[in-house]
């Protein structure tokens, strides 16, 4: 039925390859696979990965996930999981000859398992309730998992019309259990609640002789609660429970090296942009010390060397990532920085890295890599098969902003680009603000469709201002009581540069972004009427109603240094809703009715605002979704949109 239904381009029945379409469309992107979860064997033998593909078909809208197997040296590879359901985070027996996942194949998701070499998958757990994480055990013996197991009394209560909440009463905090690998004589298998108590688990890690596990926990499964995650740790048979890592600060991201004798973690003092680092826990002494700070002071942990000398972990750096070797004892050593495009690292097992690489021009792939030597060597075909329109042409580039700091930011040029022609503009701003652009492929579903931008003959400039990751925790913080004033700034020197460099006519403009880049839609067109179009995404209007009403209210304390009764001229000043009788620009407003980050109504007071003034304004809300688009009905409708408004207002 899918096959059926490919746009030319496609392997069609008969093997016959199509030719591409003349230009990229929102429809042709969403042919482009995503790829993720490339997970090596502890051997490197094999490699799984996950490929999604979105299903329209009738009143289906949905991504659809499955697992992907090849040996090691790329010499061959089978899809291994099928079905109308999904099946997700794949992770090997230690012994290389299962690979266990999670799916929802009946009432409620499961982990199951599955021969390397095909057959049909064998159901793990039998859990009544939510299963979170998990993870197998070093001696293959035992599956430990996150979940929440279903409450009769609230079901009960549905029914009978009782439900009602007390905020902040019962949260819905997940336990962390222990199940068996194989069945007993009886054929079932013993599992047991290895660790619970009135706070949520979150990351965990089994030591490596398969007797304790270290894990995360926070007060409540909310958002809010994250900064304030310590590290325990169980003895499985005994229920032992024991603080290993627990301040007023942020400890996560708990890792046992293979020699027992330490726990890696990442800690930090807490909020959006407060710095972190990875500190070292020798288990024998129950003595806690930082190792060197990263560049970005942002490290995600991988893994272990499997000599015990140090580990692995990966940040952002500009528009690339990075993955780093951090010795028990010396600096960070870039251990990959790719050379092109932009790296996404999945697992370290043993001496071998799972990961995805795509560049602008390239569409993501899953990757192997030894991390003693060598390059990645690609294992998947996912997007092979898909002939690439034209594509416009990437480059990173870098201004200065008023105040000479340097800025860079990522230009996308019209297909058929022609030197000293100026083209309508299209600044792309991106959420966060602790977030950045990177060199993705830009041809990928995604709520902004660079590659048909370009493809309409539109520059799209997609700027890293002051307050990005990838660029130092002194970028990171320096709009730190400043939203609206520095990134502003930068954005719009960004702009004029285009300008001035002939490539981008000012009397052409549109502007717009998702999230704070929503905010930053917002903002820029109470500043400035140099825009003709805009869009805001799920974008932030008030800030004083934004910090009572939204599921993060602290993060607003860490950039304006309190609450907003505390300092509400600050808020109002910096909040878009306070210039909007300024607005003169076109205007769309897109936002998901079960947003949590930035509730709907955020979108709300922009339209009503804008709409009372007399500028042509317009608000779509997609049902069921939060933050961001998970259905790809939506999706698809949303860069049809972008695509449709800068057509009908930029001209």
């Amino acid at each position: 039925m899918f096959v059926n239904q490919l746009l030319p381009g496609i392997l069609l029945a008969g093997g016959l390859l199509a030719q591409a379409p003349p230009a990229w469309t929102p429809e042709y992107s969403m042919k482009v696979k995503n790829v993720g979860d490339v997970t090596p064997s502890p051997d490197g033998k094999w490699v799984a990965w996950t490929e999604t593909r979105p299903v329209m078909e009738g009143e289906k809208s949905e991504m659809l996930t499955h697992i992907w197997l090849a040996r090691g040296d790329a010499s061959d590879r089978w899809q291994l999981t099928r079905g109308d359901k999904s099946a997700t985070s794949p992770a090997f027996s230690p012994d290389g000859m299962f690979v266990f996942f999670a799916s929802n194949r009946g009432a409620a998701r499961q982990i199951f398992r599955i021969a390397v070499d095909g057959g049909e998958a064998e159901a793990v757990t039998s859990f009544q309730g939510v299963i979170g994480t998990f993870a197998i055990s070093p001696d293959g013996k035992w599956v430990a998992f996150t979940g929440r197991e279903t409450d009769s009394n609230d079901e009960r209560a549905v029914k009978e019309k009782r439900d009602w909440k007390v905020a902040d009463e019962n949260p819905r905090n997940q336990s962390l259990y222990v199940t068996a690998v194989e069945p007993g004589l009886d054929g079932k298998r013993a599992w047991k609640r290895a660790a619970s108590g009135p706070y949520n688990i979150g990351n965990f890690d089994w030591s490596p002789d398969s007797r304790r596990i270290a894990y995360e926990t926070r007060p409540t499964p909310g958002a809010d609660d994250g900064r304030k995650a310590d590290i325990w740790e169980v003895e499985v048979e005994t229920a032992k429970v024991t603080a290993l890592a627990a301040t007023p600060g942020t400890e996560a991201q708990p890792r046992y090296s293979p020699d027992g004798r330490y726990l890696a973690f990442v800690r930090g003092s807490g909020g959006s942009i407060a710095g972190a680092q990875v500190a070292l826990l020798t288990r024998a002494e129950g003595k806690v010390r930082d190792l060197p700070k990263s560049f970005d002071e942002s490290p995600a942990l991988l893994e272990w060397s499997p000599d015990s000398r140090g580990v692995f972990f990966h940040e952002g750096r500009g528009a690339k990532r990075f993955v780093y070797a951090l010795p028990v004892d010396g600096p960070p050593v870039v251990l990959y920085a790719p050379a092109k495009g932009t790296a996404a690292p999945s697992k370290i097992a043993g001496f071998w890295m799972g990961l995805t690489i795509q560049a602008s021009d390239e569409p993501v792939e899953a990757y192997v890599m030894d991390v003693r030597g060598g390059g990645p060597r690609r294992v998947s075909a996912a997007n092979s098969s898909l002939p690439l329109p034209p594509l416009g042409k990437t480059d990173v580039i870098r201004w200065r902003a008023k105040d000479g700091r340097e800025v860079e930011g990522l230009v996308t040029y019209p297909v058929g680009y022609e030197k000293g022609k100026r083209y309508p503009l299209i600044l792309n701003i991106h959420g966060g603000p602790a977030g950045a652009f990177g060199e993705s492929f830009i041809g990928a579903a995604t709520l902004y469709p660079i590659a048909t931008f370009a493809a309409k003959g539109w520059v799209t400039l997609r700027p890293n201002p002051r307050g990005s990751t990838g660029y130092g925790l002194p970028f990171r913080a320096a709009n730190r009581n400043d939203w609206g004033g520095g990134d502003y700034g930068d954005i719009m020197a960004g702009v004029d540069y285009l300008i001035a460099q002939g490539v981008a006519d000012e009397n052409r403009m549109a502007v717009m972004g998702w999230s704070y880049g929503g905010y930053m839609t917002n903002w820029v067109v109470g500043q400035t009427q140099r825009f003709k179009a805009a869009v805001s995404g799920a974008g932030i209007s008030s800030l004083v109603s934004m910090w009572g009403t939204n599921d993060i209210p602290t993060t607003l304390d860490d950039y304006f240094e309190g609450a907003w009764f505390e300092q509400p001229d600050r808020y109002i000043r910096m909040s878009p809703l306070k210039y909007v009788d300024r607005v003169t620009t076109p205007f769309l407003v897109l936002h998901g009715g079960e947003d949590l980050r930035v509730p709907l109504t955020q979108g709300i007071e922009m339209y009503e605002g804008v709409k009372r003034r007399g500028t042509p304004a317009q608000m779509v809300v997609y049902p069921r979704t939060p933050h961001g688009p998970q259905e790809p009905k939506f999706l698809l409708d949303i860069m049809q949109r972008h695509v449709s408004w800068v057509q009908q207002h930029v001209r």
